[in-house]
């Protein structure tokens, strides 16, 4: 998962901004695999009386009794949620963040926003016992869970963070950023759904049967949702555009992660299909709205989270209720209302302290330069007065699609 995001980061963003793309996937893997033991693991699945967070210790060996190898197993597959919430930011926020308050970012997320959230929905699978889980919170593997929470994080970085340079123009048109690789981008499309199917399969905790269905559910989503992604830029932008696509099939996984073990293969496509539909409005209205996400990840996996979520209640197997629409809906919005306005004021404080936002000096001549001293394409690098000017800047005379505002042109 985390090779996936690093490729379709650095693919739908400028080359001068490679580098700073891969220490933040680095990091947010490495900061966020110690944070979740020293402090997330406790919260998220240790013993409640509550329901809102564990309460009996807050260290993994807490959480080892008689040394059983299992629970540092469950550890070591939950630990890849964790940082893949907290990466999911890290293309919203790409190409004018400060490393350094990236990093205070990402061992909060990992320590404290994700497994508060995933306490509540998810606590029982060891000593926990969340409120959501005690309604009946239908999210198998994550839709609200891992990504909605990376997604809704995403959007308040991007509002506190502003557009990047060049992004507007005075009179408030967009104007398209290219990303420097598409096929890098693709790369790590592929490279995500193949993850997901340890994502999905694997949740069961378990080694048998079950995990068919989930495997065909996964697929089938992410098949729905990278056709209909391309199937409605065709018919609005007049081509059909790599970025919706690619980022269609990312939206049917996300959509199908919530419900992969509850609902039929003939709703998993559904669920995709309209995932992928989602995703090309909601793309075009974030940029419409002047909230600068140069990969999509607040459509992909704010909004789609949010509609896998409530479709893993409509699709249900078991049958569906209002009493079950309602507990997801409750669930949609505590996720909202927990993650954005604690993600927001912590990005707030960060950049009245420390700083958010790197200088436009930095911002143009790159933060492969500016925050790490390299060039991520060494051979393609330009030297200039200023500084160093590589590939995909915006002088490079990189052709634009200014009629197909998507994630992939806008980056």
């Amino acid at each position: 998962m985390q090779a996936g995001f690093a490729m379709v980061e650095a693919g739908f963003t400028r080359a001068k901004n490679s580098i700073n793309i891969m220490m933040k996937n680095l990091m947010d893997f490495s900061i966020g695999s110690i944070a979740f033991w020293a402090i997330g693991f406790g919260l998220m699945f240790g013993a409640t009386s509550t329901g809102w967070f564990g309460t009996s210790g807050f260290f993994l060996s807490d959480f080892t009794p008689d040394g059983d190898p299992w629970v540092l197993a469950f550890w070591m597959f939950q630990v890849v949620f964790a940082a893949t919430a907290a990466t999911i930011v890290s293309g919203a926020m790409a190409e004018r963040t400060k490393f350094t308050g990236y990093l205070i970012y990402s061992c909060v997320v990992s320590g404290l926003v994700y497994p508060v959230f995933g306490s509540w929905a998810w606590g029982s699978l060891f000593h926990g016992n969340g409120w959501l889980e005690g309604f009946g919170f239908i999210d198998f593997a994550g839709s609200t869970v891992v990504h909605s929470v990376g997604g809704w994080s995403a959007l308040a970085g991007a509002i506190v963070l502003g557009p990047r340079l060049g992004k507007y123009t005075k009179d408030g048109k967009i104007k398209p950023i290219m990303g420097h690789n598409i096929p890098l981008a693709a790369l790590g499309v592929f490279i995500l759904w193949l993850g997901w199917f340890g994502f999905n399969p694997g949740s069961t905790t378990t080694a048998d049967t079950s995990i068919a269905m989930i495997f065909v559910n996964t697929n089938l989503a992410a098949a729905a949702g990278a056709c209909l992604a391309m199937i409605v830029s065709w018919m609005k932008f007049g081509k059909p555009e790599v970025g919706m696509s690619l980022n269609g099939a990312l939206a049917g996984l996300v959509a199908i992660t919530a419900g992969c073990a509850n609902v039929s293969p003939g709703s998993s496509i559904i669920i995709g299909a309209i995932a992928g539909i989602i995703v090309v409005f909601s793309v075009i209205f974030f940029d419409r709205i002047k909230i600068d996400d140069p990969v999509g990840a607040v459509s992909v996996h704010g909004v789609n989270g949010a509609w896998g979520t409530l479709a893993a209640g409509i699709f249900n197997m078991g049958g569906t209720s209002a009493s079950i629409i309602g507990v997801q809906l409750l669930g949609i919005a505590a996720c909202f209302l927990w993650t954005f306005p604690v993600t927001f004021i912590m990005f707030k404080i960060i950049d009245k302290t420390m700083g958010l936002r790197v200088s436009p000096e930095e911002e143009l001549e790159g933060l492969d330069y500016a925050e790490h001293g390299g060039i991520a394409y060494p051979d393609f690098g330009v030297a200039t007065r200023s500084g160093i000017s590589t590939v995909g800047s915006p002088s490079s005379g990189s052709p634009s699609y200014a009629s197909a505002p998507s994630a992939a042109t806008q980056s």
